[in-house]
This record gives C-alpha cells, sequence and structure tokens, in this order.
C-alpha cells in the first residue's frame, strides 16, 4: 500500500456508492494492497473470480530438471505453462515426502535464469501428482502466492499488461507469452533440461467476455475482505430466511460463499463508478471520501487526484435493491418495498449478482433484500447450443415480435419452462403460440359479435344446462390448479393448464355446444341468454389467467369485453370457489366428448364427407346420462354431423349393419348404409386388402431371404421390417371394416 491512509467525513450528500465504500473502508473490509488478481491482457483490466470461466483445453506437461546445488542430481519439475518458471522463486515438496525429506532447505538452480532459489516444505503440495515436487511462482499462480506468503518468498512479475515479457524475463523481454513459451522449451532441449513432453488436457481460465486466457498476476488492487461479509449470506439459507428455486441451487450458493476469497473491486476500464480515493500529490496520503477533499490531512497539500480505477459493475449493481428507494434515508418507498420477495434470474449470475446482493443488503440493511430467488435457465438454440454473437446463432427478439408478436414469444419462452432448466428456441414453438393467439383473438371476436344490441342479465341456475356447470366448474378448477402451480413457481405447467383449457374445453367444446342456442335466440332467449352469459364471464375468466403471460391480447380484448371493468391487469385474481365445483357434470362431459370424439374418428377412418349427416343411436343403462344428453343433444348433432338422436332401450339388440362406438356412458351407434354407399365400399376396400396381400407377400420374400439379411445396409432392413408391420396393421383394420358391411 502506498503511503497512510485517512478517512474524510464529508458534510455535503454523498453519492450511496461512495457512502457504502466509505462504511466498508472504515469497517476495514475494503483495502489497497498487492495480491494475485485473474489479469485479462485484451480488455487490459482485473477480474472477479466470478468473471473467469473454465474452459478445457489441450495442452502440455512440460518436464523440466532443475539440478540441485553442490550434487549432480536434480529435480524433476512438470508445468504447463513453462513461461512463467521466468518469476519462479522456490520449489515446494511435501514436509511427509520422504523422497525429498534431505532437500529441504537446499536451493536448485532455476534453468535459463542461472539463478538458486530454495527448497521449501508446504502441505499445500500433493505427493501423488506429477513428481511430487512443484514450481512455485507466487506472482502468477493464485496458490503458489499463498504458499509465498507462508514462506516469504519474493515475487517476480514477469508480465506486462498485454501479457508480453517484461525486463524481469531477461533475454525474452519483449515477447509475447505464447512465443516466450515456444522459445523457452527449445533452449530448455537445447540446454540439456527439457526431460519429456505430455499432452495434457486441463482446464484453463478465460474471460467471460472476450474469451482470451486469463493471466493470474500479483497487482496492487482494491479488494473487499469477504470472511465477515460471507457470515449472514450463508446463515440466511440454514435460517430458511432465503431459498432457491429448484432447491438444489442452494447448494450452488452455499459452496461459492464458504469457499469465498476476498473480492477484487476495482476494475481499470472507462466506463463505472470512479473509486472514492483520492492521493496526495506530495506526500502519498490516500484519502478515502465520498467527496474530493480540499487537501491532504496530513502534509496540507492542496493537489489531490482521484484514484483512475473503477470499480465492478457487481459492486454497484449489488446495492439495487435498497439503493433505488432512498437509502441511506428511512424514506416511505423503502419501508414499503424493502425487502421485496422474489429474484427472478439466470444460474449464471447467482455469484455475479444474486450473492452480493444477499451480503449487502444485510451488511447495509440488516435484512436479505429478498425472500426467495427464482432461478430461470438459459433459452438455447434449435441444437442445444449458448446463443453467441462468435456462432452466429443469436436471436434478435424485435425480429421474432415483428414476426409473431411480444404475446406469441412470451408464451413460448414460459410454455414447457421448468426452473433452473435451459430451453430450446424453435420459431416453430413461436407459430404455434402466435396461432393461439389467433385462436383467443377468434373465438372472443365471435362472442363479441353475440353480444353486439344485447342485455345480459345473470341466468337462474336452474336454467344451466350441464355443459354450462361444466365450463364453469372447469374455469373454477384450472383458477384453482394454475394458482397453485404459480405459488410454486411452476410457470410452465400452469400456462399449459390454462392453455388448455381455452383451446380444447372453451373454444373447441363449449363454444361449439353453445352456438346451437345462440343461433336459435329468437326462439328461445333465455336459452341464449344463459350461453352468452356464461361465455363471457368465462372468457373474462380465461383472459384473467392468461393474462400474466400474453398481457397485449388479453387486455386488448377485456377493454373491449368488459369496458366498464376498467384495466385487466388491476383486475381480481380469480379464486377458487367451491359451490362452483360441479364434478357431476365434468363427469357427464367427459363421456359427451369420448362418444363424440369416437364418432368423429370412425367417420374420419371411413373418410364419409363432412356434409353427410346420420342418425345416431344412443344404447345407455345410465339414466342420468340419457336426462342430461336429451335435451342439449340438438347442440351435439353438429359436432357428430348428425341429423337425429335416438335412444335403443336396453331390451333392443342394435340392428345389424351399424358401426359402433363404445365409450363411458354405453354405445353410440352409426348406420352403415347412411355413412357409405355398401357395395362401393366393399369393393373400394377388396381391392385395398388385394394391394396390402401383394406388399405383404413381397415383403415377407425379402425378410425370408437369406441373401438379403446379409448383404443390405441395417437401415434397409430395419426399413423393410417397418413397413411389413404398417401393412399388417393397415390390413387388420380393412378385414375389420370389411367384416362390419358384410
Amino acid at each position: 500500500m502506498t503511503g497512510s491512509a485517512s478517512v474524510s467525513h464529508s458534510t455535503k450528500a454523498a453519492p450511496r456508492r461512495g457512502c457504502v465504500f466509505l462504511n466498508l473502508y472504515k469497517k476495514g473490509y475494503i483495502y489497497r494492497g498487492k495480491r494475485i488478481i485473474n489479469w485479462c491482457p485484451k480488455c487490459k483490466t482485473s477480474l472477479s473470480d466470478a468473471e473467469v470461466e473454465h474452459e478445457e483445453q489441450t495442452g502440455h506437461f512440460w518436464h523440466i530438471r532443475y539440478p540441485i546445488v553442490g550434487t549432480d542430481d536434480a529435480l524433476e519439475i512438470a508445468t504447463t505453462r513453462p513461461e512463467t518458471m521466468l518469476g519462479d522463486t522456490a520449489i515446494a515438496v511435501h514436509p511427509d515426502d520422504e523422497r525429498y525429506k534431505d532437500l529441504v532447505g537446499k536451493t536448485v538452480i532455476l534453468p535459463l535464469v542461472n539463478k538458486e532459489i530454495p527448497v521449501v516444505a508446504d502441505e499445500y503440495v500433493d505427493m501423488e501428482f506429477g513428481t511430487g515436487a512443484v514450481k512455485i511462482t507466487p506472482a502468477h499462480d493464485p496458490n503458489d502466492f499463498e504458499v509465498g506468503q507462508r514462506h516469504n518468498l519474493e515475487m517476480v512479475n514477469i508480465l506486462n499488461d498485454d501479457a508480453t515479457i517484461n525486463e524481469n524475463g531477461g533475454k525474452y523481454a519483449g515477447m509475447d507469452r505464447y512465443e516466450a513459451r515456444e522459445q523457452i522449451v527449445k533452449d530448455l532441449e537445447e540446454g540439456g533440461y527439457l526431460v519429456k513432453v505430455k499432452e495434457h488436457i486441463h482446464a484453463v481460465g478465460t474471460h467471460d467476455r472476450c474469451h482470451t486466457t486469463v493471466e493470474p498476476m500479483v497487482k496492487e488492487q482494491w479488494f473487499v475482505r469477504m470472511d465477515e461479509l460471507a457470515k449472514p449470506a450463508i446463515a440466511a439459507i440454514e435460517k430458511g430466511e432465503l431459498r432457491f428455486v429448484p432447491e438444489r441451487f442452494n447448494k450452488t450458493y452455499l459452496h461459492w460463499l464458504e469457499n469465498i476469497h476476498d473480492w477484487c473491486i476495482s476494475r481499470q476500464i472507462w466506463w463505472g463508478h470512479r473509486i472514492p480515493a483520492y492521493y496526495c500529490d506530495e506526500c502519498g496520503e490516500v484519502v478515502v471520501s465520498a467527496q474530493k477533499p480540499d487537501k491532504c490531512p496530513k502534509c496540507g497539500c492542496t493537489h489531490l487526484t482521484q484514484d483512475e480505477d473503477t470499480l465492478d459493475t457487481w459492486f454497484s449493481s449489488a446495492l439495487w435493491p435498497f439503493s433505488t428507494l432512498g437509502w441511506p434515508e428511512e424514506t416511505e418507498d423503502l419501508k414499503k418495498f424493502y425487502p421485496t420477495s422474489v429474484l427472478v434470474t439466470g444460474y449464471d449470475i447467482i455469484f455475479f449478482w444474486v450473492v452480493r446482493m444477499v451480503f449487502s443488503g444485510y451488511e447495509h440493511t440488516g435484512k436479505s433484500p429478498f425472500h426467495t430467488v427464482l432461478i430461470h435457465g438459459l433459452v438455447r438454440d434449435s441444437l442445444g447450443r449458448k446463443m453467441s454473437k462468435s456462432l452466429g446463432n443469436g436471436i434478435d427478439p424485435l425480429e421474432v415480435i415483428d414476426q409473431y408478436g411480444a404475446d406469441a414469444l412470451r408464451l413460448t419462452l414460459v410454455t414447457g419452462n421448468a426452473p433452473g432448466n435451459d430451453m430450446r428456441y424453435y420459431n416453430e414453438r413461436v407459430e404455434a403460440s402466435r396461432n393461439f393467439a389467433n385462436k383467443m383473438w377468434n373465438a372472443s371476436r365471435f362472442i363479441l359479435m353475440n353480444l353486439d344490441d344485447v342485455t345480459l342479465h345473470e341466468p337462474d341456475p336452474s336454467d344451466l344446462t350441464p355443459a354450462d356447470r361444466w365450463i364453469i366448474s372447469r374455469a373454477n378448477t384450472v383458477a384453482k390448479d394454475m394458482t397453485e402451480n404459480m405459488d410454486k413457481y411452476e410457470l410452465g405447467i400452469a400456462v399449459q393448464k390454462v392453455h388448455d383449457f381455452i383451446w380444447d374445453e372453451f373454444c373447441d367444446w363449449y363454444i361449439e355446444i353453445a352456438k346451437y342456442r345462440i343461433y336459435n335466440k329468437d326462439t328461445d332467449p333465455k336459452a341464449a341468454n344463459c350461453a352468452l352469459w356464461v361465455l363471457r364471464e368465462t372468457l373474462k375468466n380465461a383472459l384473467k389467467l392468461m393474462h400474466p403471460f400474453m398481457p397485449f391480447v388479453t387486455e386488448e380484448i377485456y377493454s373491449v369485453l368488459a369496458p366498464d371493468d376498467g384495466f385487466l391487469m388491476k383486475a381480481a385474481w380469480p379464486v377458487y370457489q367451491e359451490e362452483k365445483n360441479c364434478p357431476a357434470d365434468e363427469k357427464f362431459m367427459t363421456q359427451v366428448m369420448e362418444m363424440v370424439r369416437g364418432i368423429r374418428a370412425v367417420r374420419n377412418n371411413m373418410d364419409v364427407p363432412p356434409a353427410r349427416k346420420t342418425r345416431v343411436y344412443i344404447q345407455t343403462g345410465d339414466e342420468d346420462f340419457w336426462t342430461d344428453l336429451e335435451p342439449m343433444s340438438s347442440s351435439l348433432l353438429p359436432l357428430m354431423r348428425g341429423h337425429d338422436v335416438v335412444r335403443l332401450t336396453e331390451d333392443k339388440e342394435a340392428a345389424e349393419g351399424m358401426v359402433s362406438i363404445v365409450f363411458g356412458a354405453g354405445t353410440a351407434f352409426l348406420p352403415l348404409d347412411e355413412l357409405v354407399d355398401k357395395q362401393a365400399e366393399i369393393e373400394r376396400l377388396t381391392k385395398e386388402r388385394e394391394r396390402l396381400e401383394k406388399e405383404l407377400k413381397r415383403s415377407a420374400g425379402m425378410l425370408n431371404n437369406e441373401r438379403f439379411l446379409s448383404k443390405a445396409p441395417e437401415a434397409k432392413v430395419r426399413e423393410e421390417k417397418e413397413k411389413q408391420i404398417r401393412y399388417q396393421e393397415m390390413m387388420a383394420q380393412v378385414e375389420k371394416q370389411l367384416a362390419d358391411l358384410m
């Protein structure tokens, strides 16, 4: 540290970052000193540990002889960075290693540099790794730095800021680090010091922004002591004052905090908050002050220069939860909004931001800034790769919004999303979300169109049909289930439930069932009012449930649907009401939908034209089912492509020549002669059977041919087996249809 240091107490209003820096400095948590830091030779700035990414790279282990002074023997040392040997100041061995006990305290010759360096004993050395002897370069390795501190070793920096060799590198001065490495290896070999070279895959630290390999270097920087600051942040998890979702990130958070090093907070970059420290040009006194002092408190000199370094961005960002609310003053905003509740963020900045907000919150306010941290994953490309400029696989959200809409993009990013898990981006998924928005928009237009010049009143409960009670019950249940999912931060599950409810149950079923009553409003206005009232109220609740995920389209629809209700974003969230729960009607509608789907599947399989309508016969022993079905059968006819619904009594067998559809409450029958031209269908199916017989014969011939099986590619054989299975399934279906017609 240059000179002594003092703290200036300014009466002026200090910037909040200066206030924090000053407070931590007064407590002894912030200090300036020479320590090993991560240095980016490209950006020419220091980095915190959190800004260093470790990438696996293929390198080498160079085994080098260090001659032992006074003997003909040598110690064999292995290194992945031979250029750093220029800064070696010791060789370390484990104190329990019998091989080297007699060498501790002796010296070896540092090859190429030709100076003596000591052999020291330190428990840091792993006896089982390599030769059990390690070169110590305190100025260029964090572990070596600690060894150097314990043994009072000299620190020799051999690198300039751009990673070229400096004047301490002798004849290699001015060379790039990798150029010097190549020359040093060559000189070691020529001097007889190089024993062998082995390939080695190891983790190399790189700058997370520019991906340049970082260099550990001893530099004078500003640091924050983390031992005491980390304790409340660790206790927050242990006491339950803070939790992560998913819970597995608790361990990630704790592991980092329990192994934390002092935080280097000074940066040599042009942007950022300046370090609030001033240096006396006369005596070198360091003055930490929120405002520039008028004079040096030690010598009275009026010429003071502010430190040119800036604060790590995350030092300032860590103050965000409370500094934005007027802290350190006890403002109304601070009382009301601090602490907040949930932080939503990615797992890639837990160490950068989350940890630092937590320990800063405890240090400056005594409280955690939030009680829950919801971790989301990263959005990756369709191949699962992280999006980056270098790969050119990034997505411009503005372009996606222009093409598909903001709501479609939002829905895509939530659908299928699970906390902490990455997701892949596909344009097809955004297109599907856009289609859902269109579906919801068109359904709303239909309802709004039929509400024109109509005054609705709430129907008497006795006027509600089973379908009305079913959709009300389902909306009620979905609200309950969705709320529970969202309370557990299961957003992907929650949005899927409301999506399926709107698309499948509300649009595809209830609206279609309600159309009959709407179109016949002149003959039965009470039934039409009932249907429209249920449609409107269900749509309002559905829009509320979908609003967090698709705020723009839902707000627009709601403003027209319920103009007197105000903004949808301010509307009350739907609350589950037990009295609206109708399990009997839900069971009934499940049976109805099963029946209708079965009828539609039969028609589809038989290629029956949509315009051809048939009579539908229902055989059921469930009197409640028939009682509910009969009055709403007219509403179901368009869905079944039927012209009439008739009940078959229990003692009357279904007539021959009918196709049966079994469902939960009974059996539905469709007259074949109304579905198809029987004779023409028999002829078509007979020809299809003959075609399939030929294909099966050909396929069997190939698969029974040993020559084909042994010579043909495996993929070709597999393809032929799949064809055979498909033809067999088709033949079984044709045979069944022919049997039904005969």
